[in-house]
This record gives structure tokens, C-alpha cells and sequence, in this order.
């Protein structure tokens, strides 16, 4: 979700590109030392890196425990999103019409206990991917590129947990190792494949260390911090340096802290209030979440505040997704969206500081980005022709829904009554199903559909390219199995736009995919396969002890634990 691009928290889902700070940021150099301290309200789902799909996490892991392939630098701007080496030599060589990818590593990269990351590890970590009923909530591009046949169930190869020879020799010729040299064999061109592999999915695995979903919050670390003691859910954990880490090897992470501890399950409201305060620890802290509505006229309004807080651009679009196997009837979605007020959901979250209402799922940021309009609704929504349409569609009123939200805040409390006003003034009569401790393993589950009618969701895209929006959300033949959705949350299902997809991977240049990917996203609009809300923005705040802000759109814009350090 999830930039880098990644999948935000409410704010949580992909990475980005782009920022537009309204403030000044810390710039001071930072030195090595100390503890840094990290405050947030919503737990970790996975530590697991081929599970992890959250933007936030999956910059948190980069950053400090799983080096992959590729990466992205501590930098900002358009610098931050151009890939660099990270476990490889250089960023793949790319033959085969981009079908081809090889990479080799770099030596001296140690795990934690001093072992070598290897090809093989490598290896192992992709396989992974491949045991959907396992490894579970995490990309699925693996499985989308690699040159692995299919069966009934979806890939012929099951994953490192099944014993199956066919499937295991296909993987075998997809993913091969010479010596330290790994190759890709793709099933389809993929001319960015160099940015996929920054994600934590292609990181590698020490197959040792591997207990299915047992290892969901175990950490083995390559990086330069590991996890001390044992991770809990909902409290947090600590992360220390990794004596087998060589700086010498990892041009990108500047690992500046001693220590860096992580503390969940905090309201947004006391994250802002102890950041304001700035006592004892929490001059060293920073935070994920976005200071609420309520607090942010105070902290504009605080002097002493100017320098360590900003308001940026960030990656993710709010949307809101019909669940087509109940909302069959394409005039009843019409009418949904023609009552959808975003202007009052952008009000609810906070205003223009939090962003503004978006008319695509693709981020303006984004390339691929088509400024369109697919059915002339204003912001405000019409529900008078909203009504008109619920007529038209021969169904009796209040026609009832259920809207399956991210919870657990007052602002996502006001956002989705927001929906629920406008979308009542039409004729629907709304239930407000509220989830509030974990979200998107629950939606992106298919046995679940049948309780809602519409769900929230919130995207952003993986790397700087709407190839990792429109294929990951509306290619129906991504369906794993009937444990998972992959991010599908409402099973939309098109012939037409699947062939769009397939025509937009064959262009290998990279700007003229960028229109196709703009075209298929206005089709998909059409079908009402989803409600655009909001193109979000970030109001973060920060210790005055920290330094080396920077505003990275690799990271989400999220804070960039690779640059930061403590005074």
C-alpha cells in the first residue's frame, strides 16, 4: 500500500513520489547515539516481510531490518525516488524484452548471527509469496510476474510448505541462482521490475529461521538494528544495533540511533499532545499519525512549534469500493456515488490540511495519473438524482447497506457518518459496520463479503508508476484463492479491462504505459468499481530533539528512520 509506495494506515497502505512541505523541516545534522522513539496508534499486522503492506511498515523495515535488492535513498524530491542498488551490484540488468531480470549480490551482507545472505535466501524469500494460505495480507506480484504455470487453484506451485515436485521445478526454472547471481524468468514484460524488488515481499529469508505464520512477529535480521527480545502486538518493541551489520556494505541507511523503540496503541489525540509538550522522551519521538483536526489550529498557531512540524503532499487516495457480488445492479452503484458527499468526508478528516477530494484512485502524484470526470457528480454529491437513480433501478427504499469502515479514531467516527448523511438523504438506509483493531486482513478476506455491501480503503502506489494501482486493484485473475481477495476488496471482475491490462504491460516504455494505465483507471471509474473520497495529506510533528527531518516520498513521507538520529 501501501510508495515504495504502500498501502496507509488512515493514513496506513502502499510509498510515493512528490511532497510540498508548507513548512520549514529540521535539517540539522544529526549524530550518532541515543534513542529515538517512534508513537502510534494503529499495531503492526505483520513483521513478516512478505507479509508486510502497509506503507508504514514497509518503510520502517526497510530502513532498519530488511535490505532488499534494490531500494530507494535518504533523499527528497524526484532524488528519492530513483532506485539504487542495495543488496545487489547495481539496479538488475534487464534482457528478454523485459522478461528477463538478473541481479547479484553484493558480498559481505551477514544475518544477524553472522551467516551470509546468500542467492538461496533470496530464493526462499519470494517462494514464500506462493503460500497464499499461509503467508497471508502481503503483494502479490511474485505471483503476478513470475513464470510459474497455473492450475485450478491458481499457481501450480504452492509454496515452500507443500511438497509438490511439478510445482517446485517450475519455481525452480523462474527463480534461478548461479552462484550469487539470481534470475527472474517473467511471464509478461515488466520494465519496472527493478522497483518492485525494493519491497520487503522480495527480501530474503533464512529458511532456518522460517515457522509459517508462527514467524509473523519474529524479526531475523540483515540490517543494521535487530529486534531485542520479542515483539508484542499492540504494545510495541525495541530494536537495537545489529553488531553483524557492516556500513561498508549499505551506502543508504545511516543508522544513526542506538536505539530505536516503538510504542503502539496510543490515541492520535495524546500522540499530538505529548509531541506538543515536548517533555522528557518525547523530545526524541516521532509519529506516523497525523495530528487530529481539532488539535491543528493550536499547533499552527504555536511559535515555538514552526520548526518541527510540516503539512505534505502524500501519496494515498481515500476510496470507497462496492462489494460486487451484492451491489449487482450498476444504476444502484451509480446511485451510491452520485450521493457520495467527499466534500463533507474531506471536511470530517480535517479539511484542505488533510487533503482534497480526489476524482481517481491513481494519486496525482503518479504517473499514470488521467484527469477525468466519469459521471459529472460534484463534490457535494446530488441526491435528488441519486434518488432518480434508485428509482430507476426498480429497487424499494431506504435501500439497506453496510459500510465496513477503519475505525477506532473520533475523525474516522465523523468521516463515515459524513457518508452515511448524504448517502440517507438519497434513500439508502446505512449501517455503519466499525473495525478498529485490524482492518485489511478482515476485508481482503472473500468469506467476509456477504456483511458488507461497501467498504473504505485507502491506496497508494508501490513505486513511482500507476502499474502498481490499476493491475494490483482491478485485475480480476489476481484472486488468490478463497482465503484471500489480494486487494481486490470489492471482486470486481472485467474481461475488458483484464485485456487492458495485458496490452499496457507489452508497452516497455515507460510513458506511453503510463496513458494506458491512465485509460484502464477511467474505464474501471465507469464501472463504478470504485468511489474516489480523497487525495490525502500528512500534518506531522516531531520532537525537538530530532534531527535530519526530511520529507522522503520513498517512505510515504512517513519518517524516514534511515536519515533520523537524536540531538
Amino acid at each position: 500500500m501501501r510508495p515504495k509506495y504502500a498501502v496507509v494506515l488512515l493514513a496506513a497502505g502502499l510509498v510515493a513520489c512528490g511532497s510540498n512541505t508548507t513548512t520549514s523541516t529540521s535539517a540539522s545534522k544529526a549524530s550518532a547515539g541515543g534513542t529515538l522513539y517512534y508513537l502510534t496508534r494503529r499495531p503492526s499486522e505483520h513483521l513478516d516481510p512478505q507479509r508486510t503492506y502497509i506503507g508504514r511498515d514497509i518503510a520502517n523495515e526497510s530502513r532498519l531490518v530488511y535490505r532488499t535488492l534494490t531500494t530507494y535513498p535518504t533523499a527528497t524530491g524526484k532524488d528519492a525516488t530513483k532506485v539504487v542498488p542495495d543488496l545487489a551490484t547495481d539496479t538488475g540488468r534487464m534482457s528478454n524484452g523485459a522478461k528477463t531480470w538478473e541481479f547479484t549480490l553484493r558480498p559481505g551482507v551477514k544475518w544477524q548471527d553472522g551467516s551470509p545472505v546468500t542467492c538461496e535466501d533470496i530464493r526462499y524469500g519470494v517462494s514464500r509469496t506462493f503460500a497464499t494460505d499461509v503467508i497471508t495480507g502481503g503483494p502479490i506480484y511474485a505471483l503476478q510476474f513470475l513464470d510459474i504455470p497455473k492450475d485450478a487453484k491458481g499457481s501450480v506451485y504452492k509454496g515452500p510448505y507443500v511438497k509438490n515436485p511439478d510445482g517446485q521445478a517450475a519455481f525452480d526454472k523462474a527463480v534461478s541462482c548461479n552462484g550469487e547471481t539470481i534470475t527472474f524468468k517473467l511471464k509478461q514484460p515488466v520494465a519496472d521490475f527493478a522497483y518492485a524488488v525494493t519491497m520487503p515481499a522480495w527480501a530474503p529469508y533464512k529458511k532456518a529461521q522460517d515457522k509459517g505464520d508462527k514467524s509473523n512477529y519474529a524479526v531475523f535480521s540483515n540490517g543494521p538494528y535487530k529486534l531485542e527480545g520479542s515483539w508484542e502486538k499492540g504494545k510495541g518493541g525495541t530494536f537495537v544495533r545489529n553488531d553483524q551489520w557492516d556500513a561498508a556494505t549499505d551506502q543508504i541507511r545511516k543508522a544513526l540511533p542506538d536505539k530505536i523503540v516503538f510504542t503502539e496503541g496510543l490515541q492520535d489525540e495524546v500522540i499530538a499532545q505529548r509531541l506538543t509538550a515536548d517533555q522528557g522522551n518525547d523530545k526524541y519521538a516521532v509519529s506516523d499519525r497525523s495530528v487530529p483536526p481539532a488539535m491543528r489550529p493550536q499547533v499552527k498557531g504555536n511559535p515555538s512549534l514552526k520548526s518541527r512540524f510540516e503539512i505534505v503532499d502524500a501519496p494515498y487516495v481515500d476510496y470507497l469500493v462496492p462489494n460486487f457480488r451484492k451491489m449487482t445492479n450498476p444504476l444502484v452503484r451509480q446511485a451510491l456515488l452520485t450521493a457520495t458527499n467527499k466534500a463533507a468526508w474531506v471536511t470530517a478528516t480535517g479539511g484542505t490540511d488533510a487533503g482534497k477530494p480526489a476524482q481517481s484512485v491513481i494519486s496525482p502524484v503518479v504517473n499514470g495519473y488521467k484527469q477525468f470526470d466519469a459521471y459529472g457528480v460534484p463534490d457535494q454529491g446530488d441526491p435528488a438524482k441519486a434518488k432518480d437513480l434508485l428509482t430507476q433501478a426498480g429497487v424499494s427504499t431506504p435501500y439497506p447497506i453496510t459500510l465496513t469502515y477503519n475505525g477506532g479514531t473520533p475523525t474516522s467516527a465523523k468521516s463515515a457518518s459524513a457518508l452515511k448523511e448524504g448517502w440517507e438523504k438519497a434513500g439508502f438506509a446505512v449501517t455503519l459496520n466499525e473495525l478498529t483493531d485490524t482492518y485489511y486482513n478482515v476485508i481482503q478476506n472473500p468469506a467476509n463479503a456477504s456483511k458488507y455491501d461497501v467498504t473504505w480503503a485507502s491506496w497508494g502506489a508501490d513505486w513511482p508508476n500507476a502499474s502498481t494501482d490499476v493491475p494490483v486493484l482491478w485485475d480480476s485473475r489476481l484472486n488468490l484463492s478463497a482465503a484471500s481477495n489480494g486487494q481486490d476488496y470489492g471482486l470486481y471482475s472485467s474481461d475488458k479491462v483484464n485485456a487492458m491490462i495485458d496490452k499496457a504491460y507489452l508497452e516497455t516504455d515507460l510513458t506511453k504505459q503510463a496513458a494506458l494505465w491512465g485509460d484502464i483507471d477511467e474505464q474501471v471509474a465507469k464501472d463504478i468499481a470504485y468511489i474516489p473520497l480523497r487525495s490525502q495529506r500528512f500534518f506531522l510533528l516531531w520532537g525537538s530533539g530530532v534531527k535530519g527531518w526530511i520529507d522522503n516520498p520513498s517512505t510515504s513521507n512517513f519518517p524516514d528512520l534511515g536519515a533520523l538520529g537524536v540531538e
